[in-house]
């Protein structure tokens, strides 16, 4: 990202003012929580689709539409943002967040529509994760809030999601498999939900002022700090596990055993995104105690929690039990918490305040790779076993980890302003 040269001054009342209602961290991350749950109220209703007539690689394609919207989203959104400020790319997000639950609840038997929406909740839900989070991190800080703690905006950040995309989750499920209208009512829920809380945003000051004399779009697209050494070393190898696990927990053990649960697929499915988005969103509390500046602790630990995961995987795939399957995606889920907390952390850490959105969207970009580990051990499914792909899992995290502790206090994302020699901790040629 290109430093900014000149900038508006921000045209807000002063951050310390007190205001009778939320904090303005707080209402950002209403903004947050209304498009992660719309975002992953799909995922549930995978089931219900199949029974709708959808084909297993028409679902799959769906799944795989939401990343298309995503990830442009997520690398166009993050840089925009440094340049032009953070309210202008957050507050259309929920907009488009009901527009893509509209088409949805439209479309049940129109694979056209469905897609659309999928596309429209993936644009919307990559501009709350790149630009939304940096927000409130910003708004976590000094002059908004006397807080030292540098990591508190990306825990707040990310505990919003993860409560949007559980609640979502079970709640759709729950409408869906006892309710009236299974494919409009979850996705009429979610429009009335993001109607109230994005309303709330308006009010959130700018942290980001416009820049007067912008440099070429181009460059801001660029961002330097994700050639950094430690971000290759460290977040790198960490990123696609965040989705990676999370899909895992929730769109592959629910299918292996639907057929023990007649009739109850898909509240099964939802109770499988609680549970483990539920131990996600308690290990992201938790992650702040291992989490240090001063080496690759929390990314090294999460790590470790995603092999268990995986070896986890293997018993419930193997054995098709219904206990081993709850507690896989509790640990998967614990693994999703982890990894998303202190990848984004370390992120963050690497990044100038111009870069700061940009860092975030490559970060988030990577994670989302791992959203299509369901098509790719479906695509795998005829020539090896689930167990056998989980194991393999476990080994490819294994490495990953191996990569992340070899890095322990390497390339410290501190010696980014610090005079250092060519090719050891600067950002790679």
């Amino acid at each position: 990202m290109t430093a900014a040269t000149t900038v508006e001054p921000a045209r807000t009342a002063s951050p310390r003012t007190r205001r009778p209602m939320a904090q303005p961290w707080l209402r950002a991350c209403g903004g947050l929580f209304a498009v992660a749950w719309g975002g992953n109220e799909f995922t549930p209703l995978l089931v219900m689709y199949r029974h709708e007539g959808l084909g297993s690689l028409a679902v799959n394609a769906l799944l795989g539409a939401y990343v298309l919207g995503i990830v442009p989203a997520l690398l166009i959104g993050g840089p925009l943002s440094d340049r032009y400020g953070r309210r202008p790319l957050m507050l259309p997000a929920p907009l488009i967040a009901i527009a893509g639950s509209a088409l949805l609840a439209l479309g049940p038997h129109i694979p056209t529509l469905l897609y659309a929406g999928r596309v429209l909740s993936g644009i919307a839900l990559g501009l709350v994760m790149a630009v939304g989070t940096s927000w409130v991190k910003e708004l976590s800080q000094p002059p908004f809030e006397d807080s030292a703690d540098d990591g508190l905006g990306a825990r707040r950040a990310s505990l919003a999601l993860t409560a949007g995309f559980g609640l979502g989750a079970a709640v759709a499920a729950a409408l869906a498999q006892f309710g009236p209208a299974p494919t409009a009512l979850p996705y009429v829920v979610n429009i009335v939900i993001t109607l109230a809380l994005s309303t709330l945003m308006l009010s959130v000051p700018e942290t980001r002022p416009r820049t007067l004399t912008p440099g070429r779009l181009r460059d801001d697209l660029r961002v330097p700090a994700a050639r950094h050494r430690r971000f290759l070393l460290v977040v790198v190898p960490a990123s696609p596990w965040v989705f990676g696990v999370a899909a895992s927990a929730y769109a592959i053990l629910p299918t292996l055993v639907a057929h023990q649960l007649p009739g109850y697929e898909t509240a099964f499915s939802g109770l499988l995104c609680f549970i483990g988005l539920g131990c996600g969103f308690i290990t992201q509390q938790l992650a702040k105690r291992v989490d240090t500046p001063h080496s690759s602790r929390a990314v090294a630990v999460a790590l470790v929690v995603t092999v268990a995961g995986m070896l986890l995987a293997v018993w419930a795939s193997a054995t098709l039990s219904i206990l081993a399957t709850l507690v896989a995606a509790a640990a998967l889920g614990s693994a999703y918490g982890l990894l998303l907390v202190s990848g984004l952390m370390e992120a963050q850490r690497i990044a100038d305040p111009d870069g700061l959105a940009g860092v975030v969207a490559v970060f988030y970009s990577l994670a989302y790779v791992g959203f299509f580990v369901p098509v790719l051990l479906a695509a795998l499914a005829g020539r090896w076993t689930y167990p056998q792909m989980f194991t393999a899992g476990a080994v490819i995290a294994l490495g990953c980890l191996a990569v992340v502790v070899s890095s322990w206090r390497r390339h410290l994302p501190q010696r980014l302003h610090e005079p250092a020699p060519a090719g050891q901790t600067g950002p790679l040629a």
